[in-house]
């Protein structure tokens, strides 16, 4: 990855906003800046920060569990490792660095985190300054290796999928599924599942983020698994939608209006038109069929290091799309009692069309 590249890129707009450095903790964004693979347990404590200043070296600062790690993921940075805490680490680098200005990620960091780092660093003349999805920004275009990252990412999940539908049977729970195909991920060689998979049984269906439970699958009604893995730091996500033993007539009337909103979503991408656009076309057609009501998200986002980031394909999103964005196309149809049906693809926005990066499996079509 075209590290230097990105944090050149970062830099210039740290100069333009005149703020002598940034403090990057969101874990994507300090994977998409340096590659370093270290992992949070939850946004109270951190496997490491990085400092990136508007010009000059790059700083990783860590703990002793994480040492090794940075070292090896990021030889070309300093790694500095804080004994006693990242705050007093901070507090004597900034001015030896001549920070005066130290940008922080507002949208990520803890409020009582940054009422504690202001207090401390005010008594050094270190000013805090709240910055907003800086990096995000950049990381809404995928390059071409981004690309084939997710790419691989995708192929693999479907490589799961194939491996698992043939064992499903009326004598696994929901969760037994689920366990399966993450355990089959890992040893598949994806570093996680992206989330928790959803596997949903019949009425559970109707619930677009179901968690898996103790029911069984019910044979002749719709099972909806919902899953992602996570290769190379890139995600992938798909949803499949299909009846183990025989559709019903309802089951198939609305698998195939489903589909034809999928594929009337994808047809409509391209670079140039906003999220709201394409949005439109998957959820007029289901509209027309009467079942607006039952389709009450949006038609997709975008994937890269996180699961679920910008663009977003909804009714709100006035945003163009560009060449290089990465998003989902699910449309969904929900009804309480009775169950769902969730088609999910992932797709490359391009200048004239759209990549559909997984296989249609239309062995599963209706």
């Amino acid at each position: 990855m075209n590290y230097p590249g990105r944090i050149g890129k970062l830099q210039a707009k740290l100069r333009r906003k005149k703020i002598d450095a940034l403090l990057v903790s969101q874990p994507e964004n300090r994977r998409y800046l340096s590659g370093y693979q270290g992992g949070d347990h939850g946004i109270g404590e951190t496997s490491g920060v990085l400092i990136i200043l508007s010009s000059g070296p790059v700083y990783l600062l860590t703990d002793f569990r994480y040492r090794l790690q940075a070292e090896k993921d990021v030889p070309w940075a300093t790694v500095l490792i804080y004994r006693k805490g990242l705050l007093k680490l901070l507090t004597g680098l900034l001015p030896e660095l001549k920070v005066s200005s130290l940008g922080f990620e507002s949208h990520y960091t803890l409020h009582s985190t940054a009422i504690k780092m202001q207090d401390r660093l005010a008594k050094k003349g270190v000013m805090l300054v709240p910055t907003v999805e800086l990096i995000e920004k950049m990381r809404i275009i995928k390059d071409e290796e981004e690309i084939e990252c997710i790419r691989a990412s995708v192929r693999l999940n479907e490589d799961v999928f194939q491996e698992i539908f043939p064992a499903i049977s009326k004598k696994q729970s929901e969760i037994e599924v689920a366990l399966a195909i993450e355990s089959l991920m890992r040893r598949k060689g994806a570093e996680s599942a992206s989330f928790d998979s959803i596997v949903a049984t019949g009425k559970n269906g109707s619930l677009p983020h179901a968690v898996p439970g103790t029911d069984h699958i019910k044979p002749n009604r719709g099972l909806t698994i919902d899953m992602g893995l996570i290769l190379r730091g890139y995600c992938s996500d798909m949803t499949r939608n299909f009846v183990p033993g025989k559709a019903g007539k309802k089951y198939i009337k609305l698998h195939r209006l489903v589909r034809k909103a999928q594929l009337s979503g994808m047809e409509g991408i391209r670079a140039g038109v906003t999220g709201r656009e394409v949005d439109r076309k998957a959820r007029g057609i289901i509209e027309a069929a009467g079942y607006g009501s039952n389709f009450g998200h949006g038609l997709g986002h975008g994937v890269g290091l996180a699961v679920h980031e910008e663009p977003r394909l909804s009714p709100l999103s006035g945003k163009k799309l560009k060449a290089g964005m990465i998003v989902t196309v699910e449309p969904g149809i929900y009804i309480p009692g009775w169950g769902g049906i969730r088609l999910e693809n992932m797709v490359v926005v391009r200048r004239d069309g759209y990549e559909n990066l997984n296989s249609d499996m239309t062995w599963l079509d209706i």
